[in-house]
């Protein structure tokens, strides 16, 4: 799917933290499929980390497009710090709080947050 058309459709400023890995479209739902980048958060940029994965996927449903469901399918990644093994997410408060993204975006990710 071409990025600059999806952005049209998912929330403001998400491609900037997830790739679009799939997407589908069954019955009366819009699918998409997003993985977040292999960005290790700033508060963990002088340290040495290794990508561990992403957590179990969750699904959040989004605005609805033209009278379908729409269903966000959602992997946050999560690292290992090298020197001392702790096991580190994005912590989308802080992302928040910054000026990147907009407070439908913030709005969301509040909603992913577990």
């Amino acid at each position: 799917m071409d990025i600059a058309l999806a952005n049209y459709f998912l929330p403001e400023g998400i491609t900037d933290y997830f790739d679009i890995v799939s997407h589908k479209t069954e019955d009366e739902k819009v699918h998409f499929y997003l993985e977040e980048k292999n960005i290790l958060p700033e508060e963990f940029k002088s340290e040495t980390a290794k990508s561990k994965g992403f957590t179990p996927e969750i699904t959040v449903e989004d605005f609805p497009l033209r009278g379908k469901s729409v269903l966000l399918h959602i992997k946050r990644r999560r690292w290992t710090l090298v020197k001392s093994g702790l096991i580190v997410k994005r912590d989308w408060t802080i992302v928040a709080k910054g000026t990147r993204i907009t407070s439908e975006f913030a709005s969301f990710l509040k909603g992913i947050i577990r």
